[in-house]
């Protein structure tokens, strides 16, 4: 009676067993990117602002996929600027991706597979020194999919927190303006088992280098690079939850881009 009471212990915590276990591989990305932008910008004298701004990104390598159109992002934002050291940051931008290596003809025709929306809101403090001015966005970042996912393994709304940390530097009597910027992309809602160690975990972390050209009143040439450094966590539940395939997903990116301003 005993021996069948603990063979009776051990096949019910057979499956709590089989929850732990994991089976674990990385992925490495690696790719060079060309990019293409244009901003429109109207302000008013009562710190007021109106962008709207396409971003075009093409990877002319990548080591998973090949050569192939990688993102747009069409993005419409409203700021305020109330004082003369903080400003407000509300907006919406449109994302289409382009093919990754699931790519297939059904996830072609699906438009909830490559269509995803994202909702911002952001804060920007900044001091202005004889030959700098250097700044601190903290910005709150939704990004939201439509398409049918577990919900275990992916959020249908991602919440993440973007820190940014840059100065632009004045050239007297010069038409251009030198910057230097890094980023820091924080997770805020991971799925339990797409959690690093437990916790909420850092997936992006972003620097770029360029040089604004003003070469009219009203318009400007923004030339840059910028390296991302990606990580990501890709969580598979099998059947009966018996089963968890974790999938490390690093991304080394180089991007050389060059942006057109209109600001009037």
């Amino acid at each position: 009676m005993r021996r069948s009471f603990i063979i009776g212990l051990l096949f019910c915590a057979f499956p709590l067993f089989a929850w732990d276990y994991k089976s674990e591989e990385t992925v490495t990305e690696t790719a060079a990117q060309l990019r293409f932008g244009a901003e429109f910008t109207k302000k008013w004298n009562n710190g007021l602002r109106l962008g709207i701004g396409e971003d075009l990104r093409f990877d002319v390598y990548n080591s998973q996929v090949g050569p192939s159109f990688r993102k747009s992002y069409t993005t419409i934002d409203l700021g305020y600027k109330p004082v003369e050291y903080v400003k407000f940051d509300l907006g919406y931008t449109l994302k289409i991706l382009g093919p990754d290596s699931t790519w297939s003809a059904t996830k072609k025709a699906d438009a909830n597979e490559w269509i995803r929306h994202r909702a911002f809101f952001s804060v920007t403090a900044s001091y202005t020194f004889d030959y700098a001015k250097i700044y601190l966005r903290e910005r709150v970042q939704m990004d939201a999919r439509t398409d049918s996912v577990n919900v275990l393994e992916k959020n249908k709304i991602d919440w993440s927190l973007r820190s940014k940390l840059g100065a632009d530097f004045l050239v007297p009597g010069k038409p251009v303006k030198p910057y230097l910027w890094v980023e820091l992309i924080n997770t805020l809602n991971a799925p339990e088992y797409q959690q690093k160690n437990g916790h909420q975990f850092i997936s992006s972390v972003r620097t770029q280098a360029g040089v604004k050209w003003r070469v009219s009143r009203l318009s400007s040439l923004d030339f840059y690079y910028r390296f991302t450094y990606g990580y990501d966590r890709d969580i598979n539940i099998t059947k009966k939850k018996g089963y968890i395939e974790l999938t490390e997903e690093k991304l080394f990116m180089h991007s050389v881009g060059i942006t057109y301003n209109l600001d009037w």
